[in-house]
């Protein structure tokens, strides 16, 4: 074993271990110790404090301005997984959500987008770009596909009300389910410009087709969101093997419905 590396690695750990104490027992916005001070008070070197701090603010946990210091950073936007038995029932993601349409246009759904939506590829779609908001601050960038016979007359204005609430309220459309994968990513130039955030920011990749109670695909949604902003939580159900020893069922809490009414 390389014993060096071992000792750096217990030392980076047992400064990860104090910043997160005090990221925990501080509200966001309040300041950390300074470098100078932790180093003392760890006795560790400048550039094993900075290392890990500087995952701790690539992971959403601290905050560095330049010229003032190291502060708790905003807390994440958590969204729960929920469990199959009881679609469209996710707690709503913390925060006050809203949205604001970038782009709004005609657009035909082309052999891609039209596989996900189960039609043609010459098929009339609606595109919208839109940036969702959580307090006034940027969370995620979604591209919807809608097939346009659904949403005639469909109007920014809507999309930024509630798509959902529109749908169900206004058109008659009942939704059932939706099929989503989740993957890690980074952010491109433009995207982050969006997001307000650095060029390869980290960020997860929501890819999600809705159907209605007649299994028609209602829309189809590629979705960023800002991974030092936003986290996803399941809850497992804990039943016992034949042996009687403990076993983790993932299979009950692997449906997200996503951020569903009023999020959405």
């Amino acid at each position: 074993m390389d014993t060096s590396r071992a000792k750096g690695a217990v030392k980076r750990e047992r400064v990860r271990a104090r910043l997160l104490t005090l990221v925990e027992t501080r509200r966001p916005g309040d300041a950390i110790p300074s470098e100078r001070t932790l180093c003392a008070e760890l006795d560790v070197s400048r550039p094993t404090l900075r290392a890990v701090v500087d995952e701790l603010v690539a992971t959403g946990r601290l905050v560095r301005e330049h010229g003032r210091g190291m502060f708790v950073a905003p807390a994440k936007i958590t969204q729960e997984l929920v469990a199959e038995d009881r679609p469209g029932t996710a707690p709503r993601a913390s925060g006050a959500w809203t949205s604001r349409v970038l782009e709004l246009r005609d657009v035909r759904a082309g052999a891609r987008v039209g596989r996900r939506l189960r039609v043609s590829p010459a098929t009339a779609l609606v595109y919208v770009a839109r940036l969702r908001l959580v307090d006034g601050a940027p969370i995620a960038l979604e591209h919807l596909h809608i097939p346009a016979d659904l949403v005639p007359g469909l109007s920014p204005e809507q999309m930024e009300g509630g798509f959902y609430t529109h749908l169900r309220e206004r058109l008659g459309i009942s939704l059932a389910h939706a099929t989503q994968s989740i993957e890690p990513t980074v952010l491109g130039e433009d995207e982050a410009r969006l997001l307000d955030v650095p060029v390869l920011s980290p960020a997860l990749l929501f890819d999600r087709v809705t159907v209605d109670a007649s299994d028609r695909p209602v829309e189809y949604v590629r979705s960023l969101y800002r991974g030092d902003r936003y986290r996803i939580v399941s809850r497992l159900a804990v039943g016992r093997d034949d042996g009687g020893r403990p076993v983790a069922d993932a299979s009950r809490a692997s449906a997200w419905w996503g951020n569903v009414e009023g999020n959405h």
